[in-house]
């Protein structure tokens, strides 16, 4: 079995692998602006997805004005189908305090449904950001 782990980074070691996954995923791969992709990087909470101990995925969340952001999620395209998004959503989620009560991210199209099995529901209209479809997903509470 492979061993995948998600750890919230917490040195400059880690981020670095944080920022070089997402260059490859978001400004080599999908060609997003360099200046759109890194922002805010110092008040966000960065995770580090590990597959047998190789860096394989990223994201970050972050409060914003509206609530809290769910963003960056990045995984190598080798080790894509392998359930590292859902270790990523899962980790972030897990990670935000227990009075989130508005969580929030941009998805792109093809990674909705990945979202949407954490009761994320799409919410507005389709909208396009660094020229990549987009839909913004809101995290639906249960209340017991």
């Amino acid at each position: 079995m492979d061993a995948l782990q998600v750890i919230k980074v917490n040195n400059p070691q880690d981020l670095d692998k944080v920022f070089a996954i997402r260059k490859t995923v978001f400004v080599e791969e999908q060609n997003c602006p360099p200046e759109l992709e890194w922002e805010n990087e110092d008040v966000s909470k960065h995770f580090l997805a590990l597959l047998n101990n190789e860096p394989c995925g990223a994201c970050r969340w972050r409060k914003t004005d509206n609530g809290y952001k769910l963003e960056r999620f990045a995984v190598l395209k080798k080790f894509r189908g392998k359930r590292i998004g859902q270790a990523l959503v899962a980790a972030a989620l897990s990670d935000l305090p227990s009075d989130a009560d508005y969580v929030y991210l941009n998805a792109q199209l093809d990674a909705m449904r990945l979202y949407s099995r954490f009761g994320f529901i799409a919410e507005g209209e389709q909208f396009e950001e660094a020229g990549i479809q987009h839909f913004k997903m809101v995290k639906k509470h249960h209340h017991a």
